[in-house]
């Protein structure tokens, strides 16, 4: 008699039934580590494979969106009320800058230096939206802050900044003297994205170049 007869009393150990589904739950267990390690690599191609205040806009080229912005209520300047804008403003009167801000946005408040010294250049006009925002808020925002812009237009639900295809706040686009968005630049402006990246498309703009 062998140990093994001994520890078996001779017999051969029954085997245990499989379970099903073994597979699929591996896969339950496995899918959202999947996604999270997707979304992890997305994230630094983003950090690391480009500027992500450079993002492609299905926009660049084509005329701005059909809009009308009533006046942000209660912003006057120079003891007259501050105009809102629309589609037609920004249509044979220039090149012209707009600029997507709330007075709850922090960058805001950080680009806002920049977008009073863009103001003081003569050859374009600067538009906001005010996006989703209290007209309160944003009146003493711009008393506090300046207000650079020669007209501002209420974005009250964000519908019209979904027409521009705003991704959040801030956002500054330029558009040409025949309405068409040239550039987009996500996030706020600093020194070096004014000079290396917003100026040089307002100045294609100005002698009339297509957008790159």
């Amino acid at each position: 008699m062998t140990t093994s007869d001994l520890d078996t009393g001779g017999a051969a150990p029954e085997e245990k039934p499989r379970r099903r589904g073994g597979g699929f739950g591996r896969m339950v267990v496995l899918l959202p580590l999947l996604l999270f390690g997707g979304l992890a690599l997305l994230l630094l191609f983003r950090l690391f494979a480009g500027d992500p205040s450079i993002v492609p806009s299905a926009l660049i080229g084509r005329e701005v969106p059909q809009f009308t912005l009533q006046p942000l209520e209660g912003l006057n300047e120079a003891g007259a009320p501050v105009p809102g804008f629309s589609d037609t403003d920004l249509k044979g009167n220039g090149v012209a800058l707009v600029n997507v801000w709330a007075s709850w946005c922090v960058p805001c408040r950080e680009e806002h230096p920049f977008l009073e010294a863009l103001a003081r250049d003569g050859r374009f006009k600067l538009y906001g939206i005010n996006y989703k925002d209290k007209a309160e808020n944003a009146r003493r925002f711009l008393g506090l802050y300046g207000n650079p812009f020669d007209a501002v237009g209420t974005d009250r639900n964000g519908r019209v900044g979904i027409d521009w295809g705003v991704y959040g706040v801030p956002e500054t686009f330029v558009v040409d003297n025949e309405g068409r968005i040239v550039y987009k630049h996500i996030g706020p402006l600093n020194e070096q994205s004014v000079a290396e990246r917003l100026m040089p498309e307002v100045e294609k703009a100005l002698a009339g170049k297509p957008a790159s």
